[in-house]
């Protein structure tokens, strides 16, 4: 990647704290200097009741760059071990 996603709009994960998922995801974004709004939702019925209508799933992390749902974090890597990470992130 040539440089860093600065808006952190583009790149929204919802998590909860202890997911271990939501700690892969993150750290794989981190590792590609991606900025991204985290959205907890364990603590907040209507933060989680936003992520259900958005993503129309329960579980975390749900991701989204720029308006596409990519899902999760099984999702999540498996566009990073296709290629297409990287392409999804440049065409923010």
């Amino acid at each position: 990647m040539t440089g860093s996603i600065e808006n952190k709009s583009d790149v929204t994960i919802y998590t909860t704290l202890f997911c271990p998922y939501c700690i892969r995801a993150k750290k794989l974004l981190e590792s590609k200097d991606v900025s991204f709004n985290e959205i907890r939702v364990d603590f907040s019925a209507q933060k989680r009741q936003e992520m259900v209508v958005r993503a129309k799933s329960y579980s975390v992390p749900q991701i989204w760059i720029g308006d596409n749902h990519v899902g999760g974090c099984d999702e999540l890597y498996q566009l990073e071990h296709n290629g297409k990470l990287q392409e999804y992130l440049e065409n923010l």
